[in-house]
């Protein structure tokens, strides 16, 4: 008998957006099926509304002939419907141990015993994470470990839970491409023993690789499911877009000054050693490498936002270097970090707040706002980034995940920073907005500013950036001139490789 997981004529209206017109989506038996459209179409929505989050909708949703009732997780639980969201933070618990966040349905659910038999949760944990092929002591505090890591250890508590349906939501953002390739052979390896998969990414090549049909969305209305071995990667664009995209890595012809930034000895004393580079006026310069490279940790310590143990930031020869990310906001720094949702957002704020909160002493003249402009400037900054939504009070929470990011980006647009720091500022995005969020950064070079831009997309380092410093283990294993590069020396160098051995 088929356990086909079916969505019909699914629609849901949030205030002032309809989300969601009559989709349907399915997934067969043991079968990775991919969830793709531009950012705002809906695919999250949809999976909310599987996984009993969303509720208020119309529509019905089957496994085989049985029509199911979810109006919370615990009813999609039960019919061994579990989702992986992307924000991987707000799903699991920091304090507490990689264990106690897989097992932690039976923590919380077991009622049998008085006492709780903590060698039995490690060891089932340990079991879990030795069958996905990783290292991680379970014992270790979730606030300890890396983005890619946590990534691993959600998808561990779904193998606890028995998945039969798994909802995999942009699972590939934070991972290497080793991580990657192991994630991979455990979808795999799960669709084999007969779990259905929803995979939703913007990674097109990984759509190819790993998924057997895909349905694409648009606008929140079904476009179409199609097998995957009838379209092409520009098929796909195309349905998801409307319309061809012609570059998706556009490059703006921009002067380039002398050097403006001057980085020297930048350590943490822990992950990042002694790094050296330069940055000239209306460059852009990548910081290019593997996940666990020391990007992030570099961009943070730019920034301020955590301590330094030795090295200076000059910008024209002045020392600029903060001790605190409130000072590097006064030196004319801006950063956009890799984790919206926890640094880069407040979720819980209005587009307008969010926007204008970088910049408001401009709006204000002793202790009064000037509201009015605040609005104008919030309605003109959401033209200028492309965000998508009904109005500047929308709250930001209710975006999706690349409308998010281009409030990120857009609050620092009107400010009078100097230095631009990126870090992967389009993960999690689809390619129109990616394309818009490339063309925001060449614009800002055109006016001048320094940018930094880390990433771990190489193909992206070889598309927007002018130079690029390949991080290894903390350090600069190599500068790189980027239109006399390649990806394989990209991987090269990010991989350990040396240059005499070359």
């Amino acid at each position: 008998m088929s356990s086909k997981l079916v969505m019909k004529n699914i629609s849901m209206e949030f205030p002032g957006v309809k989300a969601l017109k009559n989709v349907d989506f399915s997934v067969n038996d043991g079968e990775v099926h991919a969830l793709i459209g531009a950012n705002g179409a809906g695919k999250s929505t949809l999976m909310k509304i599987l996984g009993g989050v969303n509720k208020g909708f119309t529509g019905e949703i089957f496994i085989g002939d049985k029509k199911l009732e979810i109006c919370n997780p615990h009813d999609a639980k039960k019919e061994g419907i579990v989702v992986v969201y992307q924000e991987v933070d707000t799903a699991l618990i920091s304090n507490l141990s990689v264990a106690e966040n897989i097992m932690l349905d039976y923590i919380v659910n077991d009622q049998k015993n008085v006492f709780m038999d903590w060698k039995k949760i490690r060891k089932e944990a340990k079991e879990i994470i030795v069958k996905l092929g990783l290292d991680i002591d379970v014992t270790r505090l979730i606030s300890s470990l890396t983005l890619s890591e946590k990534q691993m250890v959600l998808i561990g508590r779904a193998v606890f839970q028995k998945a039969k349906y798994l909802v995999l939501d942009e699972p590939t953002a934070p991972l290497s491409i080793e991580e990657t390739n192991r994630l991979f052979k455990i979808i795999n390896t799960l669709k084999e023993s007969g779990v259905s998969i929803a995979f939703i990414s913007h990674r097109l090549n990984e759509i190819f690789a790993i998924c057997d049909r895909i349905t694409i969305l648009r606008d929140g209305e079904l476009v179409g499911e199609y097998d995957l071995k009838d379209l092409t990667m520009s098929d796909v664009v195309e349905k998801m877009l409307g319309r061809k995209l012609e570059n998706t890595l556009p490059k703006l012809d921009v002067e380039i000054g002398d050097v403006q930034v001057e980085v020297e000895n930048f350590s943490d004393g822990k992950l990042v050693h002694d790094v050296n580079f330069n940055v000239r006026k209306g460059e852009i310069v990548g910081l290019s490498g593997l996940v666990g490279a020391g990007k992030t940790e570099l961009c943070r310590l730019l920034f301020g936002a955590d301590k330094l143990h030795s090295g200076r930031i000059l910008l024209n020869g002045k020392d600029v270097t903060p001790s605190n990310s409130a000072q590097a906001v006064k030196n004319k720094m801006a950063l956009v970090p890799e984790e919206r949702r926890k640094d880069g957002i407040l979720v819980n704020e209005n587009i307008e707040t969010n926007l204008t909160l970088t910049t408001l002493e401009k709006y204000c003249k002793v202790s009064f706002m000037n509201t009015k402009e605040i609005k104008q400037k919030a309605k003109d900054l959401i033209d200028i980034v492309g965000i998508k939504t009904p109005s500047e009070m929308q709250k930001v929470a209710n975006l999706s995940g690349g409308n998010q990011q281009k409030v990120s980006i857009g609050k620092w647009i009107l400010s009078d920073a100097d230095i631009f720091i990126f870090d992967e500022p389009t993960k999690g995005v689809d390619v129109g907005s990616k394309s818009d969020i490339y063309l925001l950064i060449g614009e800002l070079a055109k006016r001048g500013k320094s940018i930094i831009y880390a990433s771990c997309e190489f193909s992206e380092i070889l598309g927007i950036t002018d130079r690029t410093y390949v991080m290894y283990d903390g350090m600069i294993s190599k500068e790189l001139e980027t239109k006399n590069t390649t990806e394989e020396e990209l991987l090269y160098y990010s991989t350990g490789g040396v240059e005499n051995e070359k």
